[in-house]
């Protein structure tokens, strides 16, 4: 008797590949973020898309607040067109990152998902700025 994990066939390697890779072209995570912030040029825009209470309660440091229901071409308008960016909201509970995502892919920008939000980046350990 298989496990409930084995039950399931696991994809063929070729398309386990395609896959994976394809993910790393929508998400980034919350230590890549920090390392890139930290030793690397910053070459993305990191928005939280969250209330602008709760940015001010606490967000990751350098990034901007721009509330998903906010987002248009307007208030891009201050970016090169193809300036990446990477969204997150409070965590894996929450698909605000995910709506904003939609949003600026509907607006032809570049973007990624920071998976995990503010829940995965305090669990990795890293701090908060507070205020606006």
């Amino acid at each position: 008797m298989s496990s409930v994990v084995h039950r399931v066939p696991a994809a063929a390697s070729a398309q386990a590949l395609a896959h994976f890779q394809a993910r790393l072209g929508f998400e980034t995570d919350c230590a890549d973020v920090h390392y890139a912030t930290q030793h690397e040029d910053k070459d993305f825009v990191l928005l939280d898309v969250r209330t602008p209470t709760l940015y001010a309660a606490g967000h990751l440091p350098g990034a901007l607040n721009v509330p998903t229901r906010t987002i248009s071409e307007q208030r891009l308008s201050e970016f090169l067109a193809d300036t990446l960016f990477v969204v997150y909201c409070a965590g894996p509970h929450c698909n605000g990152a995910n709506k904003a995502a939609v949003k600026l892919a509907q607006l032809g920008r570049p973007v990624k998902e920071m998976i995990g939000g503010l829940t995965g980046w305090i669990d990795e350990g890293f701090g908060l700025e507070r205020g606006v």
